[in-house]
């Protein structure tokens, strides 16, 4: 394996680490980290390297990472509303990716729509 390969895979269970050892001084820091766009950097590397840089490659991934940032927020706001109700992990967790995956649905079913595919 190449060097670009195992890198990415390093950074993430670095950042994983971070967010446990984080989260026992500050819950705040331990989010933003957790948070961080780490895995949409990781993501655009591998997908750079793979693709030599190929500029039409990026855009179209580009974009397909702005949408799939519009579920994400979808999964977190769930979330949130979950703990609030009192729900606990693996029900917040099942909400959060219903959510998740109705708001990922609609993304696809409007961009085959209007042609955007």
């Amino acid at each position: 394996m190449k060097t670009q390969d195992i890198l990415p895979v390093l950074l993430s269970i670095a950042v994983i680490i971070l967010v446990a050892v984080l989260e026992k001084q500050s819950k705040f820091a331990a989010a933003i980290t957790a948070t961080m766009p780490i895995g949409a950097t990781l993501a655009i590397w591998i997908v750079y390297s793979a693709n030599s840089g190929d500029q039409k490659t990026m855009k179209d991934f580009s974009v397909g990472l702005l949408m799939g940032i519009i579920p994400s927020i979808g999964f977190l706001f769930a979330a949130w509303l979950s703990f609030r109700s009192g729900l606990k992990l693996v029900p917040m967790l099942l909400v959060g990716y219903v959510v998740w995956g109705a708001l990922l649905g609609m993304i696809i079913y409007l961009r085959n729509l209007f042609g955007l595919t």
